[in-house]
């Protein structure tokens, strides 16, 4: 699709999301099961029903611009998925393997917030009124799951990898 207005770039990114979103529906439940912490994995179980939600916003608004939901695919959520399912299938079963799960999940909560950021600011100029408040909603839930990461990272698991790892190669 060529893009030649305003609508159509915000389309674009709206597609773009639902794409990104659907994948990481599947991607969520691989990362939960293949966390050690069970912190971890209850908040990334938490995160998997959100994106859920997530899917099911961008499905109103494509409702709203009675445009049928398809999603565009989304290459940038495809390689931080596949980063992430290398960090596990070359990561044995420990804290350290957390780590590098929140890692990876830093960078899609990352990814989501500049793409959430970016389609709201579309919306707003659009004056998509109804868009906006959907994708602020999803933006600040991408937001809070990145700073939740960060605090298991910062308060136990990088630590846990840490003490694991070193006594490992005692």
């Amino acid at each position: 699709m060529k893009i030649e207005t305003m609508e159509d770039l915000f389309l674009e990114q709206i597609k773009d999301l639902y794409d990104a979103e659907q994948r990481l529906v599947k991607a969520l439940r691989d990362m939960a099961e293949a966390a050690t912490s069970p912190q971890l994995r209850q908040a990334i179980e938490s995160h998997w029903k959100e994106t859920k939600g997530h899917v099911d916003r961008l499905e109103r608004i494509f409702n709203d611009l009675q445009t049928k939901p398809k999603g565009e695919t989304c290459d940038a959520m495809k390689g931080l998925i596949e980063e992430g399912e290398t960090i596990v299938s070359d990561t044995d079963a420990s804290p350290l393997r957390d780590a590098g799960i929140i890692a990876a999940a830093n960078r899609v909560e990352h990814y989501e917030i500049a793409a959430y950021g970016s389609a709201r600011t579309f919306a707003l100029t659009l004056g998509l009124s109804t868009a906006v408040s959907l994708l602020e909603q999803t933006l600040q839930e991408e937001k809070n799951a990145d700073k939740k990461l960060t605090y298991f990272a910062e308060s136990m698991i990088n630590n846990e990898a840490l003490k694991t790892s070193t006594a490992m190669r005692r």
